[in-house]
């Protein structure tokens, strides 16, 4: 029968002495959580019999903070599942306690975001934000760091220079990714057609801008229009795409930088399969409807956020921006985009 490990040889595994580990085991007394950590991981490894007080004491002492995260349009699912994986990025720390607020706004008027900014701010340690760049936006952004508030653009950048950061993909790559996609797989000369959800979201605007600047240095037999804003609806999308079926025999391609994705994918199952068949189309991110988009062949391929990758940095930028909150740098976290094509579903 194994001897059953003493609180003297936890002490020699984890480096500290027999004190420190009485310590902790007692909760009386300061010592770091590193040390802790430390004295944990040992436990583990030799099966010490106190292993959940250790992990209660070191819990005890974890940081807490209360993050708050305003997406947008509660009615569609790529931001609750924005939102669910923020959740998932929160309980995933090891090293902090988080509870995750996710607040979502359906009036994307300035004012009413910035309101909504400002109510989250109150009862958070930072705030994450996805919205238009607007000064109503940016006077928030400034008053909550006066309060020692951080506030991290998310998804798309703000202009407000009081920001404590961004985290995002690059998106001139992402806007030159998706021309070298329709470029390459369009042989006859014809239109491009390009949805926005609105003209103040700078990573539509930075996306748009070098999805033209690669299509007129590699691909001038094809003409792409001016953006066309859906204002994130999917009933305008559709309404659109369905003229542009009808009234054009040359439409060529379709890149939505924006929202809208399930208003086009109706369009286009609803048009004569001769009009379709000439549609390629590029978009962005991927939930329910553009993964059947994808399946059925409509989709060319999908520039997508990696979802658990960049939640888990939106986490750390935050914690970051708090740690370092006096500090005037501005935290640039961008992470590489995912390339979904009809094979890679």
């Amino acid at each position: 029968m194994m001897k059953r490990p003493t609180i003297a040889d936890l002490a020699q595994a984890s480096g500290v002495s027999i004190a420190t580990v009485n310590r902790i085991l007692g909760g009386a007394g300061a010592v770091r959580a590193e040390t802790i950590e430390r004295v944990q991981n040992a436990a583990e490894e030799i099966g010490f019999y106190g292993r959940g007080v250790i992990e209660d004491r070191r819990q005890r002492l974890l940081p807490n903070y209360r993050f708050g995260f305003l997406l947008q349009q509660s009615s569609r699912e790529l931001y609750r599942l924005f939102g669910s994986k923020i959740t998932e990025a929160a309980a995933r720390r090891q090293h902090e306690k988080i509870v995750a607020v996710v607040d979502f706004v359906d009036v994307l008027e300035p004012q009413n975001i910035a309101d909504r900014l400002e109510a989250l701010g109150k009862r958070c340690d930072a705030v994450a934000v996805i919205a238009g760049d607007h000064p109503l936006i940016g006077q928030t952004i400034q008053s909550l760091k006066e309060r020692g508030k951080p506030v991290v653009a998310y998804i798309t950048d703000q202009s407000a220079r009081d920001r404590a950061g961004f985290v995002g993909t690059d998106n001139w790559k992402l806007g030159r990714t998706a021309a070298w996609f329709l470029a390459q797989t369009t042989p006859m000369p014809g239109r491009i057609a390009v949805f926005i959800g609105n003209h103040r979201y700078q990573c539509q605007d930075v996306s748009d801008a070098s999805f033209r600047s690669y299509m007129r240095e590699h691909a001038p037999h094809l003409q792409v229009d001016d953006s066309r804003p859906t204002h994130e609806e999917p009933q305008e999308a559709y309404r659109i795409v369905s003229q542009l079926l009808s009234e054009l025999d040359d439409l060529r391609g379709i890149f939505i930088v924006g929202g809208g994705i399930s208003g086009v994918l109706r369009a286009l199952r609803e048009a004569p399969a001769e009009k379709r068949d000439q549609v390629r189309v590029v978009c962005r991110d991927i939930g329910p409807e553009t993964r059947k988009g994808l399946t059925e062949g409509l989709i060319m391929a999908a520039l997508c956020h990696p979802l658990d990758q960049i939640s888990d940095e939106l986490i750390g930028t935050m914690i970051a921006a708090l740690e370092h909150r006096d500090s005037t740098t501005i935290l640039q976290r961008v992470v590489p985009f995912e390339t979904i094509t009809p094979e890679s579903v």
